[in-house]
Order: structure tokens, then sequence, then C-alpha cells
């Protein structure tokens, strides 16, 4: 799925549980997966490593086409800045990145200044 999220896309999400503490990133990557559970740690199949997690609530839906819930995660890349800080976002950060300290269940989150560290294009909330 796309890792521009809009907030319409997380209903249903009742916490985010965090594996790491996000008070020292700048910034988090996201994505919306498709898992067979509603709570719990879901599979990790990316480069990286998981930073986080959403939780849904007992009544949460499951996708009509696929029969899975839609349930999202916060990772981090082995470039990204937390893991090489002079690599390629030493200024800047990915498209899906957002600012870990924004994030709360049903809302994506937001670009900041730390979370762009000094990216030039206008900061707005992710998904808006």
């Amino acid at each position: 799925m796309s890792s521009l999220l809009s907030d319409s896309q997380l209903t249903g999400e009742a916490e985010v549980v965090w594996l790491e503490s996000p008070d020292e990133l700048d910034y988090v990557r996201q994505a919306l997966d498709k898992v067979n559970t509603r709570r719990g740690k879901p599979r990790y199949e990316r480069d990286g490593r998981i930073i986080g997690y959403t939780n849904l609530t007992a009544d949460a839906d499951r996708d009509p086409d696929s029969g899975l819930f839609a349930r999202r995660t916060f990772f981090l890349l082995p470039h990204d800045r937390p893991n090489n800080p002079t690599g390629p976002y030493e200024v800047g950060a990915p498209g899906e990145a957002v600012d870990p300290r924004t994030i709360k269940p049903g809302r994506v989150g937001a670009k900041t200044p730390r979370s762009q560290k000094g990216h030039s294009a206008e900061i707005t909330p992710a998904g808006r």
C-alpha cells in the first residue's frame, strides 16, 4: 500500500505501540500493511528495523477484498538518518517520514522541521 497516508485510512486504530523510544528519533517511516491480526507485533519483512506499530479496536473491520486488517508499522531502513547520520538523509527525509512525536491513533503524524532537518519544502501535516 502507499506509504503516504491520510487519517481516513486509519479508522479503527486503538493505540500506538513503540518497541523503541521515539524520543531520540528525528523521524520514522510509516506504512499501512495488511496483516491477519488486530493486535500484537506484526511480522516485519523489510530491511532495517521495526520501531512501532498500531493495534486496532476489537471491532475493527477487515478489508472486504483480502480479509486482512490494515495496520500501520513504523520503521527505519539501514540508510535512514538515525542509522547513518551522514548518509542520503543527512538533510531531508523520505516521503513517508514523519516526526514520531506527532503520531497518534487515527492520525498519520506530521512533517516537522525536526523530521525534515532543514528541508526547504513547505512543512505540512502528512496525509493532508
